[in-house]
This record gives structure tokens, C-alpha cells and sequence, in this order.
């Protein structure tokens, strides 16, 4: 169906190993490529030529996420109690603070999803295809199994290629190798169980084209080739919290037992010195009230907001605040040779 994750036309087949012949055989791929109608139904077939990514959060859903704190939490919880003992000005004063900390977020959190988006249209790959005898330009999403690709230097491989004939071709696939030494790539068959720098009749899906000309026939797209694989792993895998958040629940942690103590004690103290039983209450949740750093969130908020706007400044875009923070606090990068 459309929309689908693609697959590959025929799985576990290692298109390195084929001869150029047999190789178009398999993706039912033509020398003069192919025709418009192949093409649309491929591309039910398969799906885009995409990678998986997150999926753009509505505005409801940012504004939800600036409430997902163990201490926005307890600064509703306060606010419910100081209503529910008509404590007005102070349940009105929480719920301000709230809504100015929520409304900070939300404007820097949008801001950042807009402009990755806008971001995400400029990187748009257009790929030379050759279809029906002749040369088109073609989004590198609209690529199917057996289309037939040209390559040139200055370009990007838009999708996992079987070359069909190189000249003086050399490709850049440090990111998947780690080698930062362009192969030269060949049409000629190369042995079935070599490691992927050792694939030189191959072409991968976002390595570039750094000198010579290449034709090739695509072998798979989207999730099917190396680096949708990779990418699929990524995103299946769940990141740690920031450190901040961290801090920030071990801070709500402490400042429940602190408070709570605090007001068994006062109970204590209150009940024996003869205090009714709803003056006691009305002390404890008072004291619990009163306790709770109210200006904190915007604070913080507000500083993080600070640190976005210097990383804009720099052509960094910071979807989620904490970020800031957590980028700060790196004490060590760790990276191959290739950076």
C-alpha cells in the first residue's frame, strides 16, 4: 500500500554478487528505464524513497509537554488545595505562573518544529533519472526498485544502487564505513560476502559522488537500504533524559519528603499544643503551599529560552529546551577519525 514502509523487491540478495545482466533482471529494470506506468505502480508497491523520522507534534501536543514535570505537578496540586481553602490570590498567582511558563515553551518549541520543517523542504534531493530513453530530474523520494540512476561528482546517491558502468567513479561512504578514503567503484561483480567498503559495484543511499560519472540501477529505497536500516535502529531506541530533567525530579523528589516532613511535624506540634483537628489541616496545607517555588519554572524556562536564542544566532535550531542544558553539560565528544 501506499505510504508504507518500502521493502526490497527481493530480500537478501546480495546485488554486489550479480553481473550487471542479471542484476537488472531481478529488479525488472530496463538500460532506457522505466516506463511511467512501471513507475506509478513501484511506487504503490514500495512506498516513498523516505527515511523514518518523528512525526511533527501539533500545537496541543507542545503545549501538553510544557506540563510533563514532576514540579509543574505539584505547583497544580498547590493550586487545587489553595482553591479548595478559598486561598484565591494564591491559586490565581500559581495558575499565572503556569500559564506564562507553558506560554514560553510553546512559543520556542513551535518556532523550532516550524523552522526543522522549512528546514526539511530545502533538502529536498533531486536525482537524474533516465526513464523511457529519456533524462528527467526527479525528487529522490519518487525513486522505485529498477529506476536507473546517473550519477556525477557534486552529487548525492539518492538510494542504494547495483552500478551498472563507473568512470573514474569515486564515492564518499565515510559515514557507513568510517573510512575517509573515496573508494573507486567499478560495474564488475565483486565476491558475496565482502564488508560494505569492500562493495565497490555498489552505490549507498546518502554517500556523495566526489569524482567522476557512474549509472546505476536502484536496488533499494527508503528503510530497505543501509542507512535506513541504520536509521530505523535509531529511532526504535529511546534516549536519556536530559540532564536537567534529571536534576529537576530528584529536586521534586526532595522537596515532597522535605515538605511532607515538615508538615507531620507541624501536625505534631499542633495537635499537641491542643490545636483542633481543621486548624492542624488548614496549618499543614498552608505551610505545603507556601513551600513550593512557584518562580522556578519560568525562571528556568526563561534562562533556557535565553540559550536558544543564542544557539539561533548560530544556525542551531533546539526543538526541546532542556536541550540547551544537556548540551552544556558535555564534558567529552567521542568520535571516529572520520569526525
Amino acid at each position: 500500500m501506499a505510504g508504507t514502509s518500502p521493502r526490497p523487491p527481493s530480500p537478501g540478495i546480495a546485488w554486489h554478487a550479480l553481473d550487471t545482466a542479471e542484476a537488472l533482471r531481478k529488479l525488472r529494470g530496463r538500460p532506457e528505464g522505466l516506463a511511467p506506468e512501471q513507475v506509478a505502480s513501484r511506487q504503490i508497491e514500495f512506498g516513498p524513497n523516505l527515511l523514518p523520522g518523528a512525526r511533527t507534534p501539533t500545537l496541543w501536543a507542545i503545549i501538553l509537554h510544557q506540563f510533563k514535570s514532576p514540579l509543574i505537578y505539584i505547583l497544580l496540586a498547590a493550586a487545587v488545595v489553595a482553591l479548595a481553602l478559598n486561598e484565591t490570590s494564591d491559586a490565581i498567582f500559581i495558575f499565572i505562573v503556569l500559564a506564562l511558563n507553558a506560554t514560553l515553551g510553546t512559543f520556542q518549541e513551535w518556532r523550532a518544529e516550524q523552522s526543522a520543517a522549512s528546514l526539511q523542504t530545502l533538502l529536498d534531493v533531486q536525482a537524474r533519472v533516465r526513464r523511457a530513453g529519456q533524462e528527467v530530474r526527479v525528487s529522490a523520494r519518487e525513486l522505485v526498485p529498477g529506476d536507473i540512476v546517473l550519477l556525477e561528482s557534486g552529487e548525492r546517491v539518492s538510494a542504494d544502487l547495483r552500478l551498472l558502468d563507473a568512470n573514474n567513479l569515486t564515492i564518499d561512504e565515510s559515514f557507513l564505513t568510517g573510512e575517509n578514503i573515496a573508494p573507486r567503484k567499478t560495474g564488475e561483480s565483486v565476491g558475496e560476502d565482502l564488508p560494505l567498503g569492500d562493495r565497490t559495484s555498489m552505490a549507498f543511499a546518502g554517500s556523495m559522488v566526489m569524482t567522476g560519472r557512474g549509472l546505476g540501477v536502484v536496488a533499494a529505497t527508503g528503510l530497505a537500504t543501509q542507512v535506513g536500516q541504520i536509521a530505523a535502529s535509531v529511532t526504535r531506541s529511546e534516549g536519556g533524559k536530559p540532564p536537567l530533567l534529571v536534576r529537576m525530579e530528584k529536586f521534586a523528589h526532595q522537596i515532597s519528603l522535605f515538605v511532607g516532613g515538615a508538615v507531620v511535624l507541624l501536625a505534631l506540634v499542633g495537635l499537641a499544643r491542643g490545636l483542633s483537628y481543621a486548624e492542624v489541616f488548614f496549618l499543614a496545607v498552608a505551610l505545603a503551599v507556601s513551600a513550593i517555588p512557584e518562580g522556578l519554572p519560568v525562571a528556568m524556562t526563561v534562562a533556557l529560552s535565553i540559550g536558544v536564542q543564542r544557539m539561533a544566532r548560530r544556525n542551531v535550531i533546539v526543538r526541546k529546551l532542556p536541550a540547551v542544558e544537556g548540551l552544556g553539560s558535555c564534558t567529552c565528544i567521542a568520535s571516529d577519525k572520520t569526525g
